[in-house]
């Protein structure tokens, strides 16, 4: 038979050769345990599973329905299986949540070892006074994610640049009656193209990349030196992360980097920069057990998968029994 709680009522309703609405509706209001779900009155503000609490735990946010945010607190020993979910709140406040964790025994919080997390000073709140025994780990990819985009920053300056240089050739060219015929590199892109067209190879590693891409990036970095010099600086800070086996060796490292990021003078970068120097405590947890928040991140793609499947939330203290039915 097929399994109501993981499959959408409309694909069992084309089975069967039923109405998948009614179907919903049958199961939700009679076949289901939602009517008699005791956390129903309050699913909406927060939902909370003492039992679940392990070790090692992830906290992050993630959108539910209509952009509405929500903050879910991950056991990550449970693989993103049962019993994965331990708190779910609406919001991102850290009062309300502070609130209704400390009503879970300190014996129980104190298990807490470690817990990974964004630079979000409401996370960081959470976990100081709700695990106050568990070390803070800051995730390595929000790091890197915001050297990326300082990165791409530069590079769509340019390009809006290349935009308006052709924009003004074009204009020049018909008032001269003449055809306008954009100079192209080596490899037929044009320098508009050039800009557009390398943006993905920016994403990734030297070693990871095409020959085509190989071949672009030197026509890019030979014609745009800043983009080479912000490339360097983004995967700098990513193999400090790779390759740093100690706390000391990566404040080291780190410390070089602050240095190079100073000398280019880049604003976005000097923003990354003292970023790091406010939460380098943190950041350096990293390297204590190299723990990342991958499980929060992995989790969240499952509810936005879960979402799909029922092809949307209709009904969020609904959709929330069924998440926590099976993820916690």
């Amino acid at each position: 038979m097929v399994d109501a709680k993981a499959t959408d009522c409309h694909t069992i309703g084309q089975f069967y050769g039923v109405n998948g609405k009614n179907l919903r509706r049958q199961y939700r209001d009679y076949l289901s345990d939602f009517k008699n779900w005791e956390q129903n009155k309050h699913a909406k503000q927060w939902l909370v599973f003492p039992e679940n609490i392990g070790p090692y735990l992830s906290i992050d946010e993630t959108a539910l329905s209509k952009g509405e945010l929500y903050t879910i607190i991950t056991n990550k020993q449970a693989k993103g299986k049962k019993g994965s979910i331990v708190a779910i709140f609406s919001g991102t406040r850290a009062e309300p949540i502070v609130e209704q964790l400390l009503k879970i025994s300190s014996k129980e919080r104190d298990k807490v070892k470690e817990i990974t997390l964004d630079m979000a000073n409401s996370m960081k709140t959470i976990a100081k006074k709700c695990f106050p025994k568990a070390i803070q780990v800051t995730d390595r990819s929000h790091l890197q994610k915001l050297a990326l985009e300082a990165l791409q920053d530069i590079r769509v300056k340019h390009r809006w640049d290349a935009i308006d240089l052709e924009n003004e050739q074009i204009k020049k060219a018909r008032l001269e009656n003449k055809t306008f015929t954009p100079k192209e590199f080596g490899n037929g892109d044009t320098r508009k193209q050039l800009l557009a067209r390398s943006r993905y190879l920016l994403y990734k590693a030297p070693s990871n990349w095409t020959e085509n891409q190989r071949i672009r990036s030197k026509i890019l970095f030979d014609q745009y030196p800043d983009i080479k010099t912000a490339f360097d600086l983004a995967q700098g800070l990513r193999n400090i992360f790779n390759t740093a086996s100690t706390i000391r060796v990566a404040y080291t490292k780190l410390a070089h980097w602050y240095k190079d990021v100073e000398n280019t003078g880049f604003r976005a970068f000097n923003t990354i920069a003292n970023t790091i120097a406010i939460n380098y405590r943190s950041i350096l947890n990293y390297f204590i057990n190299r723990s990342t928040n991958a499980a929060a991140e992995s989790f969240n793609a499952k509810i936005k998968a879960f979402r799909a499947q029922f092809r949307g939330v209709r009904n969020i203290e609904f959709f929330l029994f069924r998440l926590t039915t099976i993820f916690a």
